[in-house]
């Protein structure tokens, strides 16, 4: 499956460890996230080099041409946020992941949207097994 992974960039990188977990978990699962270099160190770096516009546009086409869009949302971003609200409306299933003790926003917790799911985790093993099961629930029903 093609997987659109979110994750804050600019909202703070204090979950890095968790965002690099679940994306190794995606990709040896055979799953392909463009985003995975979100994951890594450097991004921030990379993408001080990219425009406001141009990452508008490459992250808005990714969410367009993916099956499934999983979001980290431990650390608050407005971005992510905006990259959920966008992947629902148009029809995306939806997992938001949040660390155990965390304070998520009630919008997303709240929210009763079909096609959206949101669960915490308490170790890295158990986010890549959220996913999991998300992305084989997708599969199965399809």
């Amino acid at each position: 499956m093609n997987i659109y992974f979110a994750c804050s960039i600019t909202g703070g990188r204090q979950d890095e460890a968790a965002y690099a977990a679940l994306v190794t978990a995606l990709l040896e699962d055979g799953h392909d996230v463009p985003t995975a270099s979100l994951a890594r160190p450097e991004v921030m770096e990379q993408e001080g080099r990219i425009s406001p516009v141009e990452v508008y546009q490459r992250d808005s086409d990714w969410i367009d041409a993916c099956d499934a869009l999983v979001a980290e949302v431990s650390t608050p971003s407005h971005g992510v946020g905006y990259e959920i609200a966008y992947a629902l409306s148009k029809g995306k299933p939806v997992l938001c992941c949040y660390r155990q003790g965390r304070r998520v926003s009630k919008m997303l917790l709240g929210n009763p949207h079909p096609n959206l799911q949101v669960r915490q985790y308490s170790s890295e093993a158990e986010l890549a097994q959220a996913a999991r099961s998300f992305l084989d629930n997708i599969t199965s029903a399809s």
